[in-house]
């Protein structure tokens, strides 16, 4: 008999406020069509998209036009510009000065603001709600502001994504083609050959979930604004370069052991002819090696932790200008908690957790309260109270906080 979905009960995760918490696994949310995540995830995840109508009832944009616009101003973020002016699209990269951007009086052209989240509580508290998929695919927000007419073309993406109306209205056309060749000449990737199958208009607080490479296709309807929840899918070429690399950084660390990483050897070689043939005996000596090469799981959790915790380039943390110290932190943080900050990545398996890119042993202490730490990305000031017992973890709080991981206070 199919276990019947439950309302939450308390847990660390489900006692953080509303808008700052996922859904758990077996909690009916109006976030997802009213279905629970186990649900959604067994039906519809990576399988066919899903209309859900008033996913969040009552939104309203995280961020209003004038501060995206600021915000599309600054070089630490990712921005692009996208008109369809006299039917000829263009796309420029940010920063945009304000005095960059076409008038919102002008009709067809969009504004694409990546890692919103990154910048602002109350983005970083909407892609929280996310959290049911795990930390390491999650990916970030973007938003799409739009004056009417505007979009980006006829598209596909390589990934999964939700579309969260948050701002006027957006008419979606999605297809699952298999003609995914794109227009030559353009600087977007936009399909040649566009074949829409359902068509809705979406409203404040709907959202439409897509699996990868379902074709689709946004126009807004007046001025409008669209937060895209995207997520990590690396290529499985990234994935092995990626993978080797961290192989070669580990032998690295052990090159002073002469035994364990011998030189190459050719005793056997003999004179040559033609001296600039690839030689059969090296060939046949390098490919002995490569075959000892070997990994394990253990090999392949730590790689994906500090691969996937690792800040995008453009990311930059903002030290205290004033820093605490270790005493004046402890005592600030008894009183009001501590949080991660926006930026940081914080992961953990059974054995390593790997923050902002660097792993590290996940000892019998930190497992008291890291995993807590990295779940709910806070640490509650009764809670805080409860472990200042343990001198290594205030120590090591401290750092983080000196070098701008966390920040002092509960979720805003």
């Amino acid at each position: 008999m199919p276990k019947r979905p439950q309302y939450a009960t308390p847990s660390p995760v489900s006692g953080l406020p509303e808008h700052a918490r996922a859904p758990l696994p077996d909690e009916l949310t109006p976030l997802l069509g009213n279905r629970t995540p186990r649900q959604f995830m067994r039906r519809y995840w990576q399988k066919k998209p899903l209309l859900i109508r008033q996913a969040i009832p009552g939104i309203a944009a995280p961020l209003q036009r004038d501060e995206l616009f600021e915000l599309a101003d600054l070089d630490d973020v990712e921005s692009r510009l996208i008109t369809h002016f006299r039917n000829t699209w263009n796309l420029e990269h940010g920063p945009f000065a304000p005095d960059e951007l076409p008038a919102v009086r002008k009709r067809e052209w969009t504004l694409l603001v990546q890692g919103v989240n990154l910048h602002d509580d109350r983005a970083h508290a909407l892609m929280n709600r996310f959290r049911f998929i795990p930390d390491a695919r999650l990916d970030d927000l973007m938003i799409s502001y739009a004056t009417d007419g505007g979009g980006v073309g006829p598209h596909f993406d390589s990934y999964d994504v939700f579309l969260l109306q948050v701002h006027g209205k957006r008419r979606w056309r999605i297809g699952a083609q298999r003609d995914l060749s794109l227009k030559p000449g353009l600087p977007l990737k936009v399909l040649q050959h566009f074949e829409p199958e359902e068509e809705w208009v979406l409203e404040p607080g709907d959202m439409l979930y897509l699996p990868p490479h379902i074709a689709h296709d946004g126009i807004a309807e007046g001025e409008c604004m669209t937060a895209s929840i995207g997520f990590r899918a690396p290529s499985a070429h990234e994935l092995t370069a990626q993978f080797l690399y961290h192989l070669a950084e580990r032998a690295d660390d052990a090159s002073d052991n002469a035994r364990a990483n011998p030189r190459y050897r050719d005793p056997a070689q003999e004179p040559v002819s033609n001296p600039a043939a690839l030689p059969g005996l090296l060939i046949e000596r390098v490919g002995a090696i490569l075959a000892n090469v070997d990994w394990n799981d253990k090999d392949i959790a730590a790689f994906l932790g500090t691969y996937l915790s690792e800040p995008k380039a453009s990311v930059v943390f903002d030290a205290p200008e004033r820093a605490l110290n270790e005493q004046k932190f402890v005592a600030q943080a008894k009183k009001s908690g501590l949080r991660l900050d926006r930026k940081t990545i914080l992961l953990y398996d059974a054995r390593s957790y790997f923050l902002n890119g660097e792993a590290a042993l996940l000892s019998s202490k930190l497992k008291k309260w890291l995993p807590e730490l990295a779940d709910t990305r806070c640490l509650e000031a009764k809670r805080f109270v409860t472990l200042t017992d343990e001198s290594s973890m205030t120590a090591l709080l401290h750092e983080w906080y000196r070098a701008g991981w966390i920040r002092m206070g509960a979720l805003p």
